[in-house]
């Protein structure tokens, strides 16, 4: 079997942390969780439940993710992401990696708007922004995307060749948009979402900040479409 590492980025999870590594450490061989400086107790109990805790001293989810790559240990074959607030179901893990352990895809997603979610799970921003950009994604590239999702997995030598930059909230756009650029077999797996346990949300549900990520994302889109030609 390959061995699966999961990365789960965090800053103030302490509520949610632990159930979540325990229910991604029933799924893969390791956990990373990526640690933006915590003030409250998410470094410890995530240690304490079993993962790997990389401190990231620099701001920027991008930059967090790529912490996390970094710490992989060499005998990593896919990776997984996963959000560490509790909104992303742990028990579809099996589902997300599926694609990639099977070899039916390069890039498998897990889509929270095609899936069952908890009232209030998913946010109007997030909800515009995922649907933005599988727009976007679509007419540029052809590839057909509903979300983006931070819930998503690949082989550790496909992530090594796409040439990831983004060090901020554009990681996970830039990633759907290379491996749409690339042309790489894509799987969407509907994952569907739950109110995250606790701690604040860092995207919140008016129509001000909606209309904020909307242009944000789609000036981010155009940055990244002019770097890959």
């Amino acid at each position: 079997m390959p061995f699966v590492t999961a990365i789960i980025p965090v800053f103030n999870e302490e509520e949610a942390i632990a159930g979540v590594v325990a229910g991604v450490q029933a799924h893969v061989d390791r956990v990373i969780v990526v640690d933006g400086q915590s003030t409250d107790q998410t470094r410890v109990l995530a240690e304490a439940a079993g993962a790997t805790v990389v401190v990231e001293m620099r701001r920027g989810y991008g930059r967090a993710m790529q912490t996390g790559v970094a710490s992989l240990p060499p005998e990593t074959d896919i990776i997984l992401f996963i959000d560490g607030d509790g909104s992303d179901r742990t028990e579809m893990i099996p589902a997300v990696l599926a694609p990639i352990i099977d070899g039916s895809a390069d890039f498998s997603h897990g889509t929270r708007l095609a899936g069952e979610c908890e009232p209030g799970s998913v946010s109007l921003p997030q909800r515009v922004a995922g649907s933005l950009a599988g727009w976007l994604i679509r007419m540029r590239y052809g590839a057909r995307f509903t979300d983006m999702s931070p819930f998503r997995a690949l082989r550790f030598g496909t992530l090594s060749t796409l040439g990831m930059r983004d060090e901020t909230y554009g990681w996970n756009l830039e990633m759907q948009m290379r491996v749409a650029a690339r042309g790489l077999r894509i799987v969407e797996v509907s994952v569907g979402q739950r109110r995250r346990v606790g701690g604040v949300s860092k995207v919140s549900g008016d129509l001000w900040t909606a209309l904020r990520v909307t242009f944000i994302l789609a000036s981010r889109f155009f940055e990244i479409a002019i770097r890959l030609k």
